[in-house]
């Protein structure tokens, strides 16, 4: 009988003793080592990899931001404020229904098949408004010249990247309700894209944020 009871406390010792060790490993000291290298090697990357302007943290590089002009009533959607480059559609967002203390956008994709009728219906409406909204006096915009990142969202609804295709298709009317040079809003757009990661990796790109936030500067 005191062979069994000393033999349970023991056992209970050791697991509490392995388990003070666990927690003071991997609860405290391997957080904290992870932390201070990813601080000191990539802090930018560490910390979110915010975007900065004038001093404070406008966004994020890996998160898309929606440009649109104040709701108006009796609009369920507002419009786009097309002074500014427009990012990919985001129909797979959703909205917070279960933690309502918090006003929350949810990312997903819209998991529409692509013979779908609503997954269609969207698309023809987003191209017929990219073809809209870009058509400036004497450049009209054709139907194919639309890429596809113009009318479908990605799979989170909030990649903060778009095609270089579709940024130059938005130059001409950025610059005319701007009043900038068309050629100088198409230089801003090829200084902000960035290429293939490793040369070889994924496709040429550029960052709405980054290059709005230039579009401000230019446009002062």
């Amino acid at each position: 009988m005191n062979n069994s009871v000393a033999n349970t406390a023991r056992l209970l010792w050791a697991g509490l003793r392995a388990l003070l060790v666990l927690t003071v490993v991997c609860g405290v000291l391997y957080p904290l080592a992870v932390t201070g290298v990813a601080q000191g090697i990539f802090p930018d990357k560490a910390n979110g990899s915010e975007i900065t302007e004038n001093g404070k943290v406008v966004g994020s590089e890996l998160i898309g931001q929606r440009y649109d002009l104040p709701l108006k009533k009796g609009q369920e959607t507002a419009a786009p404020d097309l002074k500014w480059f427009q990012p990919r559609p985001s129909n797979g967002l959703g909205t917070n229904s279960v933690n309502t203390q918090y006003k929350l956008i949810l990312s997903g994709a819209t998991n529409r098949s692509g013979d779908n009728k609503e997954l269609i219906d969207w698309v023809k409406a987003a191209k017929a408004a990219v073809v809209k909204d870009n058509s400036v006096p004497g450049h009209p915009v054709s139907p194919s010249d639309v890429p596809a990142d113009a009318v479908t969202s990605s799979g989170s609804g909030l990649d903060p990247a778009i095609s270089p295709a579709y940024a130059q298709l938005q130059v001409r009317r950025v610059a005319e309700r701007n009043h900038l040079p068309v050629d100088r809003v198409e230089k801003l757009v090829e200084q902000h894209t960035d290429g293939r990661i490793l040369g070889f990796v994924g496709e040429p790109r550029v960052n709405v944020l980054q290059l709005n936030i230039a579009l401000k500067q230019l446009a002062k």
